[in-house]
């Protein structure tokens, strides 16, 4: 079985006294069957360490640089999926970052975001493992920053 190993992040943003979750569209693709909607995230490159995956992922998926990560934040999930034939192993470092920019620019990887409420996001999210680190994430913000 091959292991792939992505990281990404939570990313939200605060506007007078509410906070806002940053979510991008993935169209169907090759590996994709169905659009869905999901955190900013990409493969680990050789070498790169994994706050370094998020940064770059995040500037090349959103456009956003000005990202600040919160505390020590780090939770992963795992999943299953068949390419060409194989089974393979998924492992996902997400991080929770704070940004102070509201304009996204998307890559041609992406059909759309949105910048959504916790309860507007926690629906929109397609899959449940993206749905529980968004309610660890919304718990981890310290009271001052919801």
């Amino acid at each position: 079985m091959l292991l792939e190993k992505s990281a990404g992040a939570v990313i939200f943003r605060k506007e007078g006294n509410k906070t806002y979750y940053l979510l991008l569209h993935y169209p169907r693709g090759a590996r994709k069957p169905k659009p869905y909607w999901d955190f900013p995230k990409g493969h680990i490159e050789k070498g790169e360490k994994e706050l370094d995956t998020v940064k770059r992922e995040v500037r090349e998926e959103t456009g956003l640089e000005d990202i600040g990560f919160v505390g020590n934040f780090k939770e992963r999930i795992e999943y299953f999926f068949r390419q060409e034939e194989k089974n393979i192993l998924k492992l996902v470092t997400f991080y929770l970052a704070e940004t102070k920019e509201k304009d996204v620019k998307i890559s041609s990887e992406h059909a759309g975001f949105k910048w959504l409420s916790y309860e507007k996001a926690l629906k929109k999210l397609t899959f449940q493992n993206a749905q529980k680190i968004l309610q660890k994430a919304k718990d981890f913000i310290p009271a001052e920053n919801i």
